[in-house]
């Protein structure tokens, strides 16, 4: 079973699934690992979103890492752990999330918009730092916030074909959502949005 950082370095993006069905979930988790992708983020404001994860940590997670996101509350935490997801991704700083996380062994990203957040992200044990929305702040937003903030930092929301290269020189990973994934996509669909993304993250290199 791979870890998170050894998913990471193979590919250093986060598919995020909001929307997904029972019925999707392996059928997507083969798509998106032949493109090469390994993090699966199942959003918890999804109907199903345990059931979903049960299936993808079934399906795919000695292949690929399978966690949750839009997670609010200490009793999310609990109850993803207990469905087999092994990291927390979260749209806010909330210390009693990160700590929760942190005492079950997962990895914690939850995420900020100031400086203040991320500090008090890092105090409270965070693992990851996720920049949200990043895509209205830029890479050099990012570039700035590392002369203090040494703890790695995911952009996440708005980040697109576009931008993503600027924000891999200066982010240790990048979360994708309806690019991957959305409710309605085909199969080839996914499979060509994630290929596109692929592409752009080797030829950034």
């Amino acid at each position: 079973m791979k870890s998170f950082e050894e998913c990471l370095k193979e590919c250093p993006l986060v598919a995020i699934l909001r929307g997904i069905t029972p019925g999707e979930v392996e059928d997507v988790c083969d798509v998106l690992y032949e493109s090469g992708v390994r993090l699966l983020e199942i959003t918890l404001n999804t109907s199903d979103a345990l059931e979903c994860i049960d299936i993808a940590v079934r399906h795919a997670g000695n292949r690929m890492r399978i966690g949750a996101g839009t997670v609010l509350t200490p009793d999310d935490v609990v109850r993803v752990h207990g469905h087999g997801g092994s990291f927390i991704i979260s749209p806010n700083t909330d210390v009693s999330v990160i700590r929760k996380t942190r005492e079950l062994g997962m990895i914690s990203m939850p995420g900020f918009f100031s400086p203040s957040e991320a500090f008090t992200a890092m105090a409270a044990g965070a693992t990851y730092l996720k920049l949200f929305p990043a895509g209205s702040l830029g890479a050099s937003y990012v570039k700035d916030l590392k002369a203090v903030i040494k703890t790695p930092i995911f952009a996440v929301g708005g980040v697109n074909k576009d931008n993503l290269a600027s924000f891999m020189k200066v982010c240790i990973g990048a979360g994708i959502g309806s690019f991957f994934y959305k409710p309605g996509k085909t199969l080839a669909e996914i499979r060509a949005g994630a290929d596109e993304m692929i592409a752009v993250l080797r030829d950034g290199k």
